[in-house]
């Protein structure tokens, strides 16, 4: 009971502090996009982006890395990390983050301990990191130093099995890792096991242990890929890659278990042609969940029940480009950058705050097959 009063009364301050920062936005926020290039190039792109009208200005970024394709920005805003795909073993590299311009100094790189390492999460503490292996099927803890470079693994865990598409499905691959809210478990969405797989987390030791309650199960074929928490700690969406569906969860924090509430498709009705899903997206005031098409190339918009935390389609949104791998709504929930790795451009919508429609601006930037975005308050 205590552990669950904790939960509400951080969700109650989360909420407030969004609230506050909606009425005292930033006038700008550095906005880090992961791309495929190769390690000399400048692959993780800066730009600067101007909270009153959506404009892009590009900064200098960071290289060193070949494909750093996935990020995540250290709580304390000094330091960012990425995954490196390709090369039988994937890395892991970590950046220093100039506090007064914003340009990356690659510190050092790790092993990712498997081949094609996808997505990147760091605990709420900002003492350890997590990856996830799409080729290896795995999934690794690695611990950060006090300077934020990157430690060898602590923790590395295979998975095996497979589910029922022979294509894609003989074996397992790991395609993203979060933590929850309070910082207790890791949750991996395994698109070869059609599972999201559940780790207890030690963020002192930097272990991942398989939890008493293993797993949440999706659709045979589903192909879970990326999962994101309301910010009640509530519900949990996962978006499920091969079927075009996003499946929504109750989650039981005190237990770290997911439970089942509905699964909706992410097209109109009248689609026929061929797509898969990429990213889920919640919106800052927990009242919209966003998920991407790649073929229909569009975001799928859905209204949340705040009673049951169950969804209702509300529109699909052209991203006005191509391949919207990855997309991402800024802290105060006032944007929405697409990256559209198939047009090598990153467009920027407007969020209506009522209905929470993603409104097309004119605001469009270059990037070489953009896989990720993330934002950082200047100076943090």
């Amino acid at each position: 009971m205590l552990r669950r009063s904790w939960i509400l009364s951080m969700t109650a301050l989360a909420l407030g502090c969004a609230a506050a920062g909606a009425q005292d936005k930033p006038a700008k926020l550095w906005v880090y996009v992961g791309t495929y290039s190769p390690a000399d190039s400048e692959g993780i792109r800066c730009f600067e982006l101007d909270m009153a009208t959506g404009a892009l200005t590009p900064k200098p970024g960071g290289k060193g890395i070949g494909n750093p394709s996935f990020l995540a920005i250290h709580p304390s805003g000094r330091s960012l990390y990425c995954v490196g795909e390709g090369g039988k073993t994937g890395a892991v590299g970590a950046f220093s983050i100039d506090p007064a311009t914003g340009a990356l100094t690659l510190l050092n790189k790790e092993s990712a301990g498997g081949s094609g390492p996808c997505h990147i999460s760091i605990d709420k503490a900002g003492k350890n990191v997590i990856i996830a292996n799409y080729g290896g099927g795995s999934v690794a803890c690695l611990p950060v130093a006090a300077d934020g470079t990157l430690k060898a693994a602590t923790s590395f865990i295979q998975h095996t099995g497979s589910s029922v598409n022979p294509g894609r499905q003989k074996e397992p691959h790991a395609h993203s890792i979060n933590f929850d809210p309070a910082n207790r478990f890791a949750f991996c969405a395994d698109l070869g096991l059609d599972k999201i797989l559940v780790y207890a987390f030690d963020g002192a030791s930097g272990k991942l242990t398989p939890h008493t309650t293993p797993s949440a199960a999706v659709a045979p074929g589903s192909g879970p890929r990326h999962f994101a928490f309301h910010p009640s700690a509530k519900y949990a969406y996962v978006i499920n890659e091969m079927t075009s569906t996003l499946t929504a969860f109750t989650y039981d924090a005190d237990k770290g278990v997911l439970s089942t509430l509905q699964t909706l498709s992410t097209l109109p009705a009248d689609f026929k042609g061929n797509n898969s899903t990429a990213e889920v997206v919640v919106s800052p005031d927990g009242r919209f969940v966003y998920g991407s098409n790649r073929g229909h190339d569009s975001i799928a918009v859905y209204a949340v029940d705040a009673a049951d935390g169950k969804l209702t389609h509300q529109a699909n949104v052209s991203i006005i480009g191509k391949t919207p791998r990855n997309f991402a709504i800024d802290p105060t929930g006032t944007w929405l950058l697409a990256a559209g790795q198939g047009s090598n451009s990153i467009h920027v919508f407007k969020l209506d705050p009522k209905t929470g429609m993603p409104q097309p601006t004119d605001v469009k930037v270059d990037a070489p097959k953009p896989v990720c975005i993330r934002f950082l308050a200047p100076g943090r």
